[in-house]
């Protein structure tokens, strides 16, 4: 690979690292408003009740694990991690700045008050540990178990570990954040197995709908840098 193939490919690197962590930031900052979806209408008695109740912040959530298999599918496994620790730092960091954000006062001609403000932001601190928890522990199981199917198939069968990785991984995510939100008081118990069941089912559809995604970047990136099936870009200098 040239130099200047070499910086593309770095850049497109940064590029999907900063959606990555606008994503997982952006989750952090909208998670308190809820939200349900009934495909089959408000009328209709069939399937009556919602069929999904999930947070908003899971709408940007699942890019996240698309972006991660496509770093690791093409940059390789210690790249994809690079990016999932910079996810963390920036997680707290931006929590850091809301905590600020909430201690200074708003002055009387301010638009929002402090009550409004600390209405929609003081339980982000709470949501966020209890998301980086699990979030630690789904992207990384996302990322060994991709590329424990890579090497068992020899990096054939892109849709398997594409699938197979982010269904353990969004499983251990959802049960996990839901699970330390009800311990610590943010949502009561009672939607515990709601939440759990609609938020992983609705994690899967995503994960479905994303596979041709993946296959058409990875087809792209292949195309533009000449890499065979399983190669991977070594950014190292």
């Amino acid at each position: 690979m040239t130099f200047k193939d070499k910086k593309f490919a770095h850049t497109i690197y940064l590029y999907l690292g900063a959606l990555f962590i606008t994503s997982l930031v952006v989750s952090n900052l909208i998670f308190q408003k809820f939200f349900y979806w009934m495909p089959f209408g408000e009328d209709t008695t069939l399937f009556s009740a919602p069929l999904f109740v999930v947070s908003v912040g899971i709408l940007p959530y699942p890019i996240t694990f698309l972006i991660t298999d496509l770093i690791s599918e093409i940059y390789g496994a210690k790249k994809a991690n690079q990016i999932v620790t910079a996810g963390i730092f920036a997680s707290f960091f931006s929590m850091g700045i809301v905590l600020l954000a909430n201690i200074a006062p708003a002055v009387d001609t301010s638009p929002i008050d402090d009550a409004t403000f600390n209405k929609v932001f003081a339980l982000s601190p709470v949501a966020v540990l209890a998301s980086m928890i699990a979030y630690l522990f789904a992207q990384y199981v996302d990322i060994g178990i991709y590329h424990f199917w890579k090497r068992l198939t020899n990096s054939k069968m892109l849709w398997l570990r594409n699938n197979f990785s982010t269904f353990a991984s969004q499983f251990i995510d959802t049960l996990t954040v839901v699970s330390l939100l009800c311990v610590f008081k943010v949502i009561p118990w009672s939607m515990f197995y709601g939440l759990v069941v609609s938020g992983f089912v609705f994690k899967i559809l995503i994960a479905f709908l994303d596979t041709p995604f993946l296959y058409f970047f990875v087809y792209l990136f292949r195309k533009r840098f000449k890499l065979e099936v399983g190669q991977e870009i070594d950014l190292e200098v």
